[in-house]
């Protein structure tokens, strides 16, 4: 091997194990405004149209994946996220912290609301919830695309639904 050869190839294992900069990588600030759109469907308010808001915020391929790994496409998921708005009118979630790696994004939220009507199998008794969610998007081209994988404590919000008074 020559000597030319024995420095390219020197130079080639060097540059393989240094760290790159990913192209699709997110600053904070990005991964909010990608974020924002989704979120804000979260929040019920008068004419407000939920359902946009979600096809706003995710490409075509995104999915929609709940702990137990079922995932759903955009177009089913959008009209659920814009029904919660009739069954919980005050509902909110808060983006409570935001951790971005690459063009993952990670979100702890805060749900809030009180159900109008009967709410999972619970009768409608005017108390309201409040639960954690922990959400992992991927964001590309600006919008979230992919899975994104989520949890939320209904379970916890179902006792506080429940609890007597």
């Amino acid at each position: 091997m020559s000597m030319f050869s024995k420095a390219l190839l020197g130079s080639l294992v060097l540059f393989s194990v240094l760290p790159v900069a990913q192209a699709n990588e997110l600053n904070s600030d990005q991964a909010r405004t990608a974020i924002a759109p989704f979120y804000d469907a979260l929040n019920v308010a008068p004419d407000k149209d939920s359902a946009a808001l979600v096809l706003q915020a995710t490409a075509e391929n995104w999915e929609s994946c709940s702990g137990n790994e079922e995932c759903k496409p955009r177009d089913k998921v959008a009209p659920t996220i814009a029904g919660f708005g009739k069954a919980i009118p005050d509902l909110k979630w808060e983006i409570k912290e935001v951790l971005v790696s690459g063009n993952r994004v990670i979100v702890r939220g805060e749900g809030s609301g009180t159900p109008a009507v009967d709410f999972m199998g619970v009768p409608h008794g005017g108390k309201n919830f409040k639960l954690m969610s922990i959400d992992i998007h991927t964001i590309e081209n600006g919008k979230m695309s992919g899975k994104t994988y989520h949890l939320e404590d209904w379970a916890g919000a179902l006792r506080q639904l429940s609890t007597p008074k």
